[in-house]
């Protein structure tokens, strides 16, 4: 490293956010960025280590250890650290397509096997890798570059989010001609719908990738819905191979008594129609308004607290996020060791945002819903709940217990279940006769991607279930390179 004691110089820093009571009355992302000065030191902390953990990209205890895409996390901190903006950048996109999302997005896997991590503050590599896609963008570095020959041979990939946007990046830098289905009106998947644009900017992030790709040569048919207005049939016949990446956008359920109630919605249905509302510049049918409602999130994640950070800018009169798990501890516990993920207690930007505005974390751990209550109209006025503790059962599983006495009915006008995804939509999956696991994931090998159906593969969400968008990267990437494989004989993707 140019460094070798920059990591005993200087101490972590990162970009000031906005201030909460600011950001919540616009839009914008929320974070500010770092002088160069900064971020350079900030690369000089990445150690000598050796053994660079950071770039693993393994499972450990369930949880992602180290980054899944083998982001050449070293070299480009080096880089950094001597200035040398470009070269960084070339060494970025060598394992990621898309750093100016995983730098917005991604939980940053990487920073909790950071080496430094044993017994330090860890290197701030998200934010720098966010930073070096920004500065190419701004340098100019970042331009469209459509291969130099094509093979001829057509694929198609079905669905457009992070696993979809990797594959066909990748197979068109191979020469393939590429269409992207997206069955939604504007490209993206989760990245335009299911992340609030004050986390990801969608006209200036995310279609300006959008728009790289197209002058590459990838052609995306939006508001087409593969098994519905494009048929299984057609999509076999036209294309020499297709990629599955269309999700695990299944949503879990809350059945309890009043689920059918008025103002008691699906996390995504929430999010996905704000979003389209300030691309679109006006509110239109599905909008669902939190401005002056008691609101109560149920369930945590990402999904949860996007759900809390867009209640927050609509002006809700209240928030309540109900958690069935307990809440973390500050500190690593002994049974979650270095370098697992540290699952240790956080604030993240929508509890921020809540704290600011009613004075707590708005978190309630160790509770559930038992009931939503109508008023006289049939919209849900209050949720009913109950504290749990976690027992075994007679076969040695965990389960949630009702704990008597700790029953409270909390007002709310609106309720959003945010308690993730159960796998993907089977309709398009039993129109291709296609084998699904125990989970109902279409059934295909990690690192192989094949299904049971020549020339068809699956990857992301609808494969390996609910994970992070650098999973999906991950699984993008190793599909496009078997399909090509598939294609040609042989493969130079990574």
């Amino acid at each position: 490293m140019g460094k070798p004691t920059g990591f005993i110089e200087y101490l972590r820093e990162l970009p000031q956010d906005r201030a909460a009571a600011e950001r919540i009355q616009d839009w914008s992302e929320f974070h500010h960025h770092l002088p160069e000065a900064k971020l350079r030191q900030q690369g000089a902390r990445c150690m000598d280590c050796g053994v660079p953990f950071c770039h693993t990209g393994t499972l450990l205890n369930g949880m992602a250890s180290g980054c899944p895409i083998h982001n050449l996390i070293p070299e480009w901190n080096d880089l950094v650290y001597r200035g040398l903006w470009k070269e960084a950048l070339e060494r970025l996109h060598k394992t990621n397509n898309f750093p100016d999302f995983t730098g917005r997005v991604c939980p940053a896997p990487c920073e909790g096997s950071c080496v430094l991590g044993i017994n330090a503050p860890p290197v701030t590599i998200k934010t720098i890798e966010c930073e070096i896609a920004d500065r190419g963008w701004a340098e100019g570095w970042i331009v469209p570059e459509p291969p130099a020959k094509r093979t001829g041979k057509k694929v198609a990939i079905v669905g457009s989010g992070p696993a979809g946007l990797c594959a066909a990046a990748q197979l068109n830098k191979a020469g393939h001609l590429v269409t992207v289905f997206e069955r939604e009106d504007r490209p993206g998947g989760l990245l335009m719908y299911g992340i609030p644009n004050m986390k990801l900017d969608k006209q200036e992030v995310v279609l300006r990738r959008i728009k790289q790709m197209e002058a590459e040569g990838v052609v995306f048919a939006c508001n087409t819905e593969v098994g519905k207005t494009f048929s299984a049939e057609r999509l076999l016949k036209e294309f020499d191979a297709t990629i599955l990446c269309t999700g695990a956008t299944k949503p879990r359920d809350l059945p309890v008594p009043g689920r059918e109630l008025k103002g008691v919605h699906f996390a995504m249905e929430f999010l996905a129609a704000n979003t389209r509302s300030l691309l679109d510049g006006h509110k239109n049918g599905s909008f669902i308004d939190a401005t002056g409602r008691d609101v109560i999130v149920i369930g945590g994640g990402d999904t949860g607290t996007d759900c809390v950070g867009t209640a927050m800018r609509h002006g809700c009169r209240s928030l309540v996020q109900l958690e069935i798990l307990p809440k973390p501890p500050m500190e690593r516990a002994k049974d979650n060791p270095w370098p697992e993920w540290p699952k240790v207690y956080r604030m993240d930007y929508g509890q921020e945002e809540a704290a600011a505005k009613f004075g707590a974390d708005p978190r309630v751990y160790l509770t559930t819903a038992t009931k939503f209550e109508s008023d006289a109209h049939g919209h849900v006025q209050a949720v009913h709940t109950v504290q749990v503790q976690w027992e075994r059962n007679d076969k040695g599983q965990f389960i949630p217990r009702h704990v008597p006495g700790t029953e409270k009915v909390l007002p709310a006008q609106l309720v959003l279940l945010a308690m993730g995804f159960l796998g993907p939509e089977q309709p398009l999956l039993d129109a291709l006769n296609l084998e699904r696991d125990p989970r109902s994931n279409v059934k295909a090998e990690f690192e192989k991607y094949s299904t049971n159906l020549k020339g068809v593969f699956a990857a992301g969400d609808c494969r390996r279930g609910q994970s992070l968008v650098v999973w999906a990267f991950n699984e993008g990437r190793g599909a496009a390179r078997e399909c090509d494989r598939y294609l040609m004989g042989h493969t130079n993707l990574s």
